[in-house]
């Protein structure tokens, strides 16, 4: 690696994921002007949100098969594109197809970020693989925080969706100038000598496919939540941006300060507690309203900071021959769940509340605000189900040990 720059790679793949978190969190509060300039229902929107998630794992899953052969720096190269396209064609849409598309687009950008930089991150740090993979992912919530408030603050100040994408575009050029002349590494994978043969058959083991279906889990009791916040929490008497940005402005310096903490617990004591907390953080945020909300996010928030890299972390330590394979299926797995969760269960069952609580004479003021909380229910049965998963899980590690 004498010709690689591991500390400039690093900082380039930071804004990558920057420009992802981007995306998420200021497509969370177009959902409810893109419905009313297009009149779309929120089956639609689900549809339109469901698109992000979907090209993410199928940009993720080409990225997996083919970074070993194709490199890491070629695949970057698709992600930025992907991006620039993606979201030139969201500032420009016309309705509902031209945004499924430009929507799909921005989400395979996500993913191809995803299935270079989290392998480009493991191969460069081989000794340290779950906190900087920890620390990488930090720019997840973080963009997410500059997301949402740049969200806050244009629509406070009356200024349309449409720039705010724009603005997007701007980190999206950064990175492209920090990757531009760098040479990457080979994945750890290839560098290690393990053959395609042994990578295939990691991603089948028992252990694998246990995380795999976790990663539904983890990912749905996170960004199911995070992405419809607008839609959910915004008839209860809180700032659903503000809830959005607080979540994950913790979230960020729980990730980046986490080091200590994951070698103390170990990461599959980390994900118990995580799967603990977000039982509980959930459960308050679809009871209570007002500023209690604040501390409901709080909680939350600890519940979810860990989830999605040490799932990655855990996997890439006690499944090193699964390679950047494993970490792009795992990735995968997390967001194709969300595309089916959101499509075919938020959208349309926010719609059906409605007609419901409708049709039952209640007040039009707390129609929106008892179909989100009854959705959240339905998210709060996730963490639960990880509960049980991560004890058997803990037991399972320590007698392997």
């Amino acid at each position: 690696m004498s010709n690689i720059n591991p500390s400039r790679l690093f900082t380039a793949s930071c804004m990558a994921l920057t420009v992802t978190s981007m995306t998420f969190a200021i497509r969370a509060g177009m959902l409810g002007p893109l419905g009313e300039q297009f009149n779309l229902t929120d089956s639609e929107l689900g549809w339109i949100a469901g698109m992000a998630f979907f090209g993410f794992p199928v940009a993720t899953t080409l990225g997996g098969f083919f970074v070993d052969s194709f490199g890491m720096r070629r695949l970057m190269w698709v992600a930025f594109g992907a991006h620039l396209l993606g979201l030139v064609l969201t500032i420009f849409a016309g309705g509902f197809w031209t945004l499924f598309i430009s929507t799909f687009l921005v989400g395979f950008a996500n993913g191809m970020v995803e299935a270079v930089c989290n392998p480009l991150v493991a191969s460069m740090y081989p000794k340290n693989k779950t906190v900087m993979l920890n620390k990488f992912h930090v720019w997840f919530p973080g963009g997410i925080v500059i997301g949402a408030l740049l969200a806050a603050g244009m629509k406070y100040l009356g200024i349309g969706w449409e720039v705010q994408v724009a603005i997007i575009i701007i980190p999206t050029l950064i990175y492209g100038w920090l990757f531009w002349g760098q040479a990457f590494p080979q994945t750890e994978r290839v560098d290690t000598g393990v053959s395609t043969a042994a990578m295939f058959a990691a991603v089948g083991t028992p252990l694998f496919l246990f995380m795999v279906v976790c990663m539904f889990l983890t990912a749905n009791t996170e960004l199911s939540t995070t992405q419809w916040i607008d839609k959910l929490l915004g008839n209860a008497g809180a700032n659903p941006l503000l809830i959005l940005a607080l979540v994950n402005g913790l979230m960020a310096l729980g990730r980046y300060f986490g080091g200590p903490l994951i070698h103390k617990l170990s990461p599959k004591g980390v994900l118990l507690a995580s799967s603990l907390l977000s039982v509980l953080g959930l459960y308050l945020l679809r009871t209570t309203e007002g500023g209690m909300l604040y501390a409901a996010a709080v909680i939350f928030a600890m519940g979810v900071c860990y989830f999605w890299p040490t799932m990655l972390g855990f996997v890439s330590e006690n499944v090193p021959k699964s390679g950047a394979l494993g970490l792009s299926l795992m990735g995968g797995a997390g967001m194709l769940g969300n595309w089916g969760f959101q499509t075919f269960f938020i959208g349309p069952k926010l719609d059906s509340e409605k007609m419901r609580l409708a049709a039952e004479g209640i007040a039009a003021d707390k129609v929106e605000l008892i179909a989100g909380q009854s959705v959240l229910s339905t998210i709060n049965i996730l963490p639960v189900i990880l509960v049980v998963a991560f004890t058997g899980l803990w037991f399972f590690m320590r007698e392997k040990k």
